[in-house]
């Protein structure tokens, strides 16, 4: 039971490092730092990046560009060896890939702690790993899922080397985004199943809700990361005041769909009002998705302020974590009532 105990702590902090990540990539987003680093795992060559323009080489521009491309021809072959031959061209053919920034230290620094608080997940989901092997013949789940958890976030590190070198073409960070969520999903389901108390299991019969929960929540934050890239390209030409008149129709569906989310939500709730014993999880379900959609609605009234998206994409990501949650006790309560039922 210590043993157990101790996973299931380790796998609870890594779970909130991960959260912790998508808030300090959040930052980076809405602070334009994207780019503060040209090249990875090293930031302009360095393990410890420069602070002034003066440590840098006269033709830095040119030569990072000059890294990029390198690198986006060999992330070209393995886009053709899956079918995505005209993505593949579209990478290419595009100069504004290449296009080299201005070095700015503060965007460089915030990149940069990006990256260690992305090594620092990487150090504790191996740790996780390691730790699971001493449940392989207890259960062997646990190893299985953390071995794929430290799969995926090795793929995941290897994406974000292309993303850099894309110079944050807009579907290389969706994509980005969506494993951070898988992510997300199977570090809930390792803290679920290590849990070193009972695990309360219900059967409500409001699968079919939680899942449709799950899938407008996806699909807002598809949405949402589209309005996002549409406001990357509006940003380079206009001033904040008219990021939104200019992305309208983008910010519309996304703004509309967000009633579609909380509709779907308010049926799952009411479905749960008579089920004992789930200790407010509707009613805080409830208010993360009221917070997430607070927020979205802040970013249009206000301009998109800088300091609501991050907060905005951090709420989003745990309201999927607390889905996810919820539809694993949901699964776990179906299988004991087919249990009983036989």
């Amino acid at each position: 039971m210590d043993k157990l105990r101790a996973f299931y702590k380790l796998s609870l902090a890594t779970l909130v490092a991960v959260y912790v990540l998508i808030l300090v990539g959040g930052i980076v987003r809405s602070t334009g730092s994207g780019m503060g680093c040209p090249d990875w795992p090293k930031c302009f060559g360095s393990w410890v990046p420069p602070t002034d323009i003066s440590q840098l080489p006269p033709d830095y521009k040119e030569s990072y560009a000059e890294y990029r491309h390198k690198k986006n021809v060999r992330f070209a072959k393995y886009l053709r060896l899956i079918g995505l031959g005209s993505t593949a061209d579209q990478l290419l053919n595009d100069e504004s890939v290449l296009i080299e920034g201005d070095f700015n230290p503060t965007n460089t620094w915030i990149e940069y702690f990006n990256r260690i608080t992305g090594v620092i997940i990487g150090i504790l989901i191996f740790l996780v790993f390691v730790y699971s092997l001493k449940f392989w013949n207890i259960d062997r789940r646990l190893t299985v899922m953390s071995f794929l958890t430290l799969a995926l976030v090795s793929f995941q590190g290897w994406i974000g080397s292309f993303v850099v070198s894309s110079n944050l073409t807009p579907w290389t960070i969706t994509v980005h985004m969506f494993l951070a969520l898988l992510i997300v999903a199977m570090l809930v389901y390792l803290v679920y199943r290590s849990s070193p108390q009972e695990r309360e299991t219900f059967s409500t019969g409001a699968t079919v809700w939680l899942v449709a929960c799950i899938v407008t929540l996806l699909i807002q934050i598809l949405l949402g990361t589209q309005v996002r890239e549409s406001i990357d390209t509006v940003a380079r030409v206009a001033d904040r005041s008219e990021w939104i008149s200019l992305i309208q129709e983008q910010f519309s569906i996304h703004r509309s769909f967000s009633w579609v989310v909380l509709l779907v939500h308010v049926g799952l709730i009411v479905r749960l009002r008579k089920t004992h014993g789930l200790s407010g999880f509707p009613l805080a379900l409830a208010l993360v998705v009221l917070a997430t959609i607070a927020t979205g609605a802040g970013m249009g009234w206000f301009a998109v302020p800088p300091f609501l998206q991050p907060i905005h994409l951090l709420i989003a990501t745990v309201c999927f974590g607390m889905q996810f949650l919820f539809l694993l006790k949901l699964t776990d309560g179906r299988k004991q009532v087919l249990t009983n039922a036989g």
